[in-house]
């Protein structure tokens, strides 16, 4: 079912639930002998949680995998709040114990969720695809090797090998917009043009691919500059959207108008980016005092007045006058 070679790195972070996805996953990564260790986060919105955690432990014990189970601190559970959460925990577990990946258990149904809660929104093609299956990230890198296979293959996968699993009877509620669509529609699409659809993911992935080959990019510490022969918005959204994934920060559809529309925006207070004529600029957000030669040097290379705090940094480490001008040629 796995892509085999797909998953190359050899210290690994499974984000783990309990429920049919990251269950059949455990499996799955077990049988191709990839070596992981699993992360289970209790929200403690259900009885049955306390269970999940107890099956991830279990299973943890039983095949020599070290497990992280962590407690949602927060009384107020949103979905975006938990998502944040989670995240911010996968983090923190891959700095700390130094994984080099981290291995998600979405799969064809909840791309095609993903696609169609897009298009009902009115996007373009770089947020209608959305999930990938290798993303590099600033700390680790993203598998999510299920991609292509449905949520039914994988309940058959259980069920003929005897795999216990969880049901989150939530994910029937259709008050929330996923479990919506789900149940209306990609559940019944894909049981009836799933090879179908797989085909068309690729090649608007391939798409994707083709349209970003017309730009350039340099790199200078944690500052990088795309340069483009003819500029154009969709390529550029679909590039900041990718390095600021990177960087851990994931952008709504708002912020992406806005980051267009205003040509300089400063996302989560911790990354700027700014829009010139054929250039894209993207570095931490801080904040220095800098001295009227340097700012001289900075206005007349046309540099973003939010990139210069940055750039101040990086050319007092390293004096280069003659690099300011030049990145801004």
């Amino acid at each position: 079912m796995i892509e085999k070679n797909l998953i190359t790195t050899t210290k690994n972070l499974l984000a783990f639930s309990g429920g049919v996805d990251s269950s059949a996953l455990f499996f799955l990564l077990l049988e191709q002998n990839i070596p992981f260790d699993i992360c289970i986060i209790d929200y403690s919105q259900r009885k049955q949680s306390k269970d999940e955690v107890a099956y991830a432990k279990e299973l943890a014990l039983k095949y020599n995998k070290q497990c992280f189970a962590i407690d949602y601190p927060l009384e107020k559970f949103s979905e975006k709040s938990a998502r944040d959460f989670r995240y911010e925990v996968f983090l923190n577990i891959i700095q700390e114990h130094n994984y080099k990946s981290l291995i998600t258990a979405h799969q064809l149904n909840d791309k095609l969720e993903w696609f169609l809660m897009q298009l009902s929104k009115g996007a373009g093609l770089t947020e209608l695809i959305g999930l990938q299956r290798v993303e590099n990230r600033a700390n680790y890198i993203l598998y999510r090797p299920l991609l292509e296979i449905s949520k039914e293959e994988l309940l058959t996968y259980l069920h003929t090998n005897h795999h216990q699993y969880f049901i989150d009877k939530t994910n029937s509620d259709t008050k929330y917009k996923r479990n919506f669509f789900r149940q209306e529609f990609s559940d019944k699409f894909i049981n009836l043009y799933k090879d179908g659809l797989v085909r068309s993911f690729k090649y608007l992935e391939k798409d994707i691919d083709s349209l970003s080959n017309n730009f350039t990019n340099n790199t200078f510490e944690e500052l990088i500059i795309f340069s483009f022969d003819s500029y154009d918005e969709n390529i550029a959204i679909r590039l900041i959207d990718k390095e600021l994934k990177k960087r851990g920060i994931l952008i709504s559809s708002k912020t992406r108008y806005e980051i267009l529309k205003e040509k300089s925006l400063v996302v989560s207070h911790k990354v700027t980016v700014d829009i010139t004529e054929k250039k894209i600029w993207i570095a931490p957000f801080i904040q220095n005092k800098m001295d009227k030669k340097f700012k001289e040097i900075c206005r007349i290379a046309k540099i973003p007045k939010n990139i210069r705090p940055y750039l101040f940094d990086f050319y007092s480490k390293n004096n280069l006058p003659d690099f300011i001008i030049e990145i801004g040629k």
